[in-house]
């Protein structure tokens, strides 16, 4: 089974994200769309039409969505088949969030790193 086939997103927290994304855009040249974040678009051999994304965003520094972790980041990595995967971790004994997300943006779900971290993994819907 494919596991990671990529990183989907690097996620972190700011005190202030709007700030920061304009610095980003002024300084990097950053095209920030107004979800507060950047979608660099991709191709490669598994996606020649190029519908693949990496997002770039900027959190509010008292987000929750990171936790339980408590770090300042979360990576976002792309996977082929999540159920299998988030299957395969539980049954290596890896800490595996209950919770999965499906929605037109595909199917999200979380597992935690021997470090603590939480580590989002992303099945994009079919032809993205």
């Amino acid at each position: 089974m494919k596991r990671v086939t990529g990183i989907g997103g690097v996620f972190f927290k700011s005190p202030d994200p709007k700030a920061l994304a304009e610095w980003y855009r002024v300084h990097l040249g950053l095209e920030v769309s107004a979800w507060g974040g950047v979608a660099f678009r991709w191709s490669g051999p598994d996606n020649p039409s190029g519908t693949g994304t990496t997002a770039w965003n900027p959190f509010k520094a008292d987000t929750d969505y990171f936790a339980p972790s408590t770090a300042s980041f979360m990576i976002n990595y792309r996977v082929a088949d999540l159920h299998g995967l988030l299957a395969a971790l539980r049954a290596e004994g890896c800490r595996v969030e209950d919770k999965v997300d499906e929605s037109e943006y595909g199917k999200f779900g979380w597992v935690i790193d021997p470090d603590g971290n939480k580590v989002e993994l992303w099945e994009p819907p079919p032809g993205k």
